[in-house]
């Protein structure tokens, strides 16, 4: 009795473990406790249900209860990046479909990726396939990707106040190209508020990378009740 419950005691540890060490942005435990899953036998879908969403909620949870602040949830977030390096070839040869496909710029005129790079993280960390096509990006681009992967969801960024009116130009792009019944657009940044996200056409806002996912999924499902 005790040799057949081993093999799901040791899945309970390793989904554990790996949960743990997203969450505290430990990425050489985390790769680690990924490697010792797959070998144990653990599906990549199980891990990833199982211990890189549920880890990543968990950060977005603590960083709006202010226990977690950006630091801490980068830190999480490459933890997971790094997982998803080793889960990803799996989770293709097993068919699973990610939440949907997105595709995340910082807009033309901007340099500046942190916000970008982390919100993209926290998606991925979600279950959503993510499309980075960088920064500096002029609509042309965005619209180029999102016909070209099949995207959902649009997630744009910008951090400076001279850049913000290239969000209304890739909406209309978007427009003009036949996708925007089909596709979100979720904006944010630091200069951003919800009055400018409603002025400019865009689906949702997101004040911060936590809330970026629920706006998220909020957004895809308005768009499949549509």
């Amino acid at each position: 009795m005790r040799g057949r419950r081993r093999p799901a005691l040791r899945a309970v540890m390793d989904i554990s473990s790996l949960r743990t060490a997203v969450v505290e942005g430990d990425r050489v435990e985390a790769t680690a406790a990924t490697r010792a899953g797959l070998s144990a036998g653990i599906p990549a879908r199980r891990l990833l249900e199982e211990a890189l969403i549920p880890a990543m909620a968990t950060v977005g949870d603590l960083f709006r209860r202010r226990e977690y602040y950006v630091p801490e949830m980068l830190m999480a977030a490459r933890a997971m990046k790094a997982c998803m390096e080793v889960l990803r070839p799996e989770l293709v040869a097993a068919k699973v479909e990610p939440l949907a496909r997105v595709v995340g710029a910082t807009v033309q005129g901007d340099l500046h990726d942190i916000g970008k790079n982390l919100v993209l993280m926290m998606l991925e960390g979600a279950g959503f396939e993510i499309v980075d096509v960088g920064v500096d990006c002029p609509p042309d681009r965005i619209v180029a990707a999102v016909k070209e992967h099949n995207a959902r969801l649009v997630c744009l960024s910008a951090l400076l106040t001279t850049t913000m009116p290239a969000m209304r130009d890739t909406i209309v792009a978007l427009e003009a190209a036949g996708l925007r019944q089909r596709v979100g657009v979720l904006v944010g940044g630091a200069p951003l508020n919800q009055a400018y996200a409603d002025e400019i056409g865009a689906d949702g806002y997101a004040p911060d990378a936590a809330s970026a996912v629920d706006k998220a999924k909020e957004v895809l499902a308005r768009l499949a009740g549509d």
